[in-house]
């Protein structure tokens, strides 16, 4: 007979990540150098929004001592959005504003640079860093999409 223990969910799993994280003092910096995966995409996998492999979530639970149902959450599809309750976090609204503010003018440039179509947000990496500043570090966040034209 199998099981017919329910999967944790990808929610609960993140949970208990980033408390083993926080707990050992370990950054998610270690942690996507450790599966030799890029640093925006493992925190993006480790809090729910991509499924893992086998072989990196099995690397992951044993560096922060994880359970077996968590490391099997791990490696689950996700249900990909954003939780109703984040939208108010003053950093996640900040980028709903950005794209709010500028979106139709990327929207434009998109258009104008390379024709009809749109930026794949499937075949799509980002990457996050510090630049110094005389006024202040900046936060440099990069988009890096395909553009996917649309033709018939």
């Amino acid at each position: 007979m199998a099981d017919a223990t329910p999967i944790m969910s990808k929610a609960e799993a993140a949970a208990y990540v980033d408390s083993a994280r926080i707990r050992q003092g370990r950054t998610w910096a270690e942690l996507a150098t450790a599966i030799d995966r890029p640093l925006v995409w493992t925190t993006s996998a480790l809090l729910g929004q991509q499924p893992m492999s086998a072989e990196d979530a099995a690397t992951v639970g044993s560096l922060l001592g994880l359970s077996e149902a968590v490391v099997e959450a791990l490696q689950q599809q996700p249900a990909r959005g954003l939780d109703p309750a984040l939208a108010s976090d003053p950093t996640i609204y900040r980028f709903t504003e950005a794209l709010a503010v500028y979106g139709p003018a990327l929207k434009a440039l998109i258009h104008e640079e390379f024709g009809d179509g749109i930026m794949s947000a499937i075949n799509f990496k980002v990457d996050i860093a510090r630049r110094p500043d005389p006024s202040g570090d900046r936060v440099v966040v990069t988009f890096d999409g395909k553009f996917l034209d649309y033709h018939w």
